[in-house]
């Protein structure tokens, strides 16, 4: 009709699936369920725009393996009838050692095999390139085999492919938590800019530049080395030996589809 405008997008219910990742660790906000809103609630955000009816569920939990998310979030996400899925799966399976990139991009097949019987859109994506990271930069062969796994899964399947590895703003621990790990506010953002690219979706979400490093000494970094591995990597092994998870007992934070509340200033919100 003469008047009206069409909508930026086709999608009405979103839903996410996978791990800290996607459940926002890293960008902590008082106002987002279980204070943490991240880049799927970012463009969750976005998509709500101008869409009466949309709804968005996020049945991501921390340190869950790709096992675990089949077992506990794809049937669930198939019952709430998505016209679009996210679904980043296997991170923590490819930085344990000893495990396969291709026995892990099997499962994420399986996975999806399951998923596209909703007729939705789905998004998968692939690893950070780690070579600019001293942590993990060892494993950077295997996160790139796991990549092309990931990218042949969605060629079969007909998935978008949300590309980190190309996403060269990632490869700058500036955008990174202090555990290393994690994205801060500023990389959700940017990764929830490439994800509305990916979409292609407009939007308004503007570039940000992170702020300068300060200066260190080959001492101060050394240190900063130690604090890190004392306060962050040390837990990680003891809960590897224990075989406890840091998402053990947690529920996802938006487990039923629900309408989002839009922050006034998208430009600017971290």
């Amino acid at each position: 009709m003469e008047g009206m405008t069409e909508p930026l997008h086709p999608f009405h219910r979103y839903v996410a699936l996978g791990d800290s990742f996607t459940e926002g660790i890293g960008d902590p906000d008082p106002n987002a369920p279980a204070g943490h809103r991240g880049w799927a609630d970012r463009v969750a955000e976005v998509l709500a725009r101008g869409i009466d009816d949309f709804a968005y569920a996020n049945l991501a939990v921390r340190g869950k393996l790709i096992r675990q998310i089949a077992d506990d979030q794809v049937d669930a996400a198939i019952a709430l009838d998505p016209d679009l899925i996210t679904i980043s799966a296997g991170g923590n399976d490819v930085i344990r050692p000893g495990t396969d990139p291709d026995e892990i991009g099997g499962l994420l097949d399986e996975i999806i095999t399951r998923l596209s019987v909703t007729g939705a859109t789905i998004v998968v994506f692939t690893g950070v390139d780690v070579g600019f990271s001293p942590v993990f930069k060892a494993i950077r062969g295997k996160v790139a085999i796991y990549n092309e796994n990931v990218r042949k899964v969605a060629e079969k399947h007909g998935c978008l492919v949300a590309d980190q590895w190309a996403l060269v703003a990632l490869q700058d621990q500036r955008v990174w938590s202090a555990d290393r790990l994690h994205l801060n506010p500023l990389g959700h953002h940017t990764v929830a800019r490439m994800v509305l690219e990916t979409l292609g979706v407009p939007n308004d979400l503007q570039p940000m530049e992170p702020e300068p490093l300060p200066e260190r000494s080959w001492r101060q970094a050394r240190a900063e080395d130690l604090s890190w591995a004392r306060e962050y990597f040390v837990p990680w092994i003891v809960r590897r030996i224990k075989g406890v998870s840091s998402g053990d007992n947690l529920l996802p934070k938006r487990p039923e589809p629900a309408p989002v509340t839009t922050p006034g200033d998208e430009t600017t919100a971290m």
